[in-house]
């Protein structure tokens, strides 16, 4: 349960997979916000869940995600994009959790609805060309 002022204080970058990233429908919200960097995580699996995915925190085999530095402004637009909750961060639609990317940690917004029924993407990235 982090503010988006103490969260930025832990950690200012944020990890996107979705249509958050670069010339997909929602980077807007991340106009001005600084691009550090793409990498691969492990440790997270996405989900296609139709029109955006959603990560969960399971193994993988590399999923793609963009690294951006933001200030607590941005983080908290981003938290109301998201439906992250600070007070409850379970009930929202994402919770948000610090995951190791090659530029340091960063934010990554993690689905908290059941995702059984939908495909695992445990390799690669959002969208999917398959």
């Amino acid at each position: 349960m982090h503010s988006p002022a103490l969260a930025i204080r832990h950690t200012p970058l944020v990890a996107v997979y979705g249509t958050l990233k670069r010339g997909l429908r929602n980077h807007h919200w991340l106009a001005n916000a600084e691009f550090v960097g793409a990498d691969t995580l492990t440790t997270a699996t996405l989900y296609d869940i139709g029109p955006y995915p959603g990560a969960k925190a399971e193994p993988s085999n590399g999923v793609e995600i963009e690294v951006f530095r933001v200030d607590a402004g941005r983080l908290k637009a981003l938290d109301r994009l998201e439906d992250y909750r600070v007070r409850a961060p379970k009930r929202g639609t994402y919770d948000r959790a610090v995951y190791r990317t090659a530029f340091g940690p960063a934010w990554l917004y993690l689905y908290n609805p059941d995702v059984s029924g939908y495909s695992a993407i445990r390799a690669g990235g959002w969208p999917t060309s398959a």
